[in-house]
């Protein structure tokens, strides 16, 4: 089974645009990880966070080929589905202010919404 398969409707996805590097993608995985209530999530083994390439990008797609894939494990995940799309919105807000203090140069532009089911 690949990455994230199987678990459509049950996973959110966090793409970064525009400026973005790979030392952006990483950093934001490291802030979802430590961010509350997902850093709970994760010590209890209902979600997990992974790279992996990006769905949509065509061949020789210029800028970051990565993405973040949150994706909720285990029974009741569909019911928190919904308010984990909101947390993970307002997490990545933050992360992206806080570059903003601590890095020069344009901000990446933030993607984050759930996965549909048919894309699964």
């Amino acid at each position: 089974m690949a990455e994230g398969e199987g678990v459509a409707g049950r996973s959110i996805r966090v793409r970064l645009d525009g400026s973005a590097s790979s030392k952006d993608l990483g950093a934001l995985k490291a802030w979802l990880e430590r961010e509350r209530p997902l850093e709970e999530l994760v010590r209890d083994g209902r979600l997990r966070i992974v790279e992996q390439p990006r769905s949509d990008g065509p061949p020789g797609h210029m800028g970051v080929g990565m993405e973040i894939l949150l994706i909720l494990i285990g029974a009741g995940a569909d019911a928190v589905s919904k308010e984990l799309v909101e947390q993970t919105r307002r997490a990545v807000k933050a992360w992206l202010e806080n570059r903003r203090r601590v890095e020069s140069g344009d901000p990446p532009e933030p993607h984050v919404d759930p996965v549909r089911r048919d894309e699964g």
